[in-house]
């Protein structure tokens, strides 16, 4: 009977120490998921910028209603701020990014400017005139390897890369975007989780068009990505 008692105690030891690893292992876990979703999962306005790398809120700019028919996002560069203030009219937003200074504006295909070099036109963009809406412009820079947390925006986000490359999982499957395009425009309310891939800094700029009644994002957690940005 001691021995019996002996070994039950050992055995319960032993399955308390496994527990309390366990435990262990899950804060870990848990504290660098956390860590990775401070750092790179919550864009944070430009004013709270810490360095380069990070996702950093340019602007938030309220459009209201759009006009009926396909709405693209019309991206100009200029070589002062005041020469791009100047070329500003309705729904368009000055910012500064990437060492130059931005004009973009959500407009009708075929929309220009009055001055400034055309970078890009993405789109179109799935909206619904029925709906106000507001476009968060933001400066996004990954290290290669590193990644979003799985999240949605409650309307379509495109984003323009300048330097390196993105893979973007959802439950449609994965797709690759490099600079010169072609652009990748996701609809509203899709999970998804971003990934920077290959060797070089991945640089862009981002426009989340969201319904101004719903904040820009938020986390997505009834999809499990299946990791095809890691295959």
């Amino acid at each position: 009977m001691a021995q019996i008692a002996r070994e039950a105690i050992g055995g319960s030891a032993r399955t308390a120490v496994t527990t309390i690893l366990l435990i262990v292992a899950a804060i870990v876990a848990c504290e660098r998921a956390s860590a990775q979703i401070a750092q790179m999962g919550i864009c944070k306005p430009i004013s709270q910028r810490t360095g380069e790398v990070g996702c950093w809120i340019s602007a938030n700019e309220p459009l209201g209603q759009l006009p009926a028919g396909r709405m693209f996002w019309h991206l100009y560069t200029y070589p002062t701020r005041s020469a791009a203030d100047a070329a500003s009219g309705p729904r368009t937003t000055v910012v500064e990014a990437f060492g130059k200074v931005w004009l973009f504006s959500i407009a009708e295909a075929g929309w220009r400017a009055s001055a400034g070099e055309r970078v890009a036109e993405i789109g179109p963009l799935p909206v619904h005139s029925s709906l106000k809406y507001t476009a968060q412009y933001m400066e996004s820079t990954f290290a290669p390897g590193m990644t979003t947390p799985v999240h949605r925006h409650p309307g379509p986000e495109a984003w323009y890369t300048l330097s390196g490359e993105t893979c973007l999982e959802t439950p449609q499957g994965r797709t690759v975007s490099r600079p010169g395009g072609p652009h990748v425009i996701i609809p509203g309310d899709v999970p998804m989780q971003l990934t920077a891939i290959g060797s070089e800094m991945r640089r862009s700029l981002v426009l989340v068009l969201h319904d101004s009644v719903h904040p820009a994002g938020s986390p997505a957690p009834d999809w499990m990505p299946k990791g095809l940005c890691k295959s």
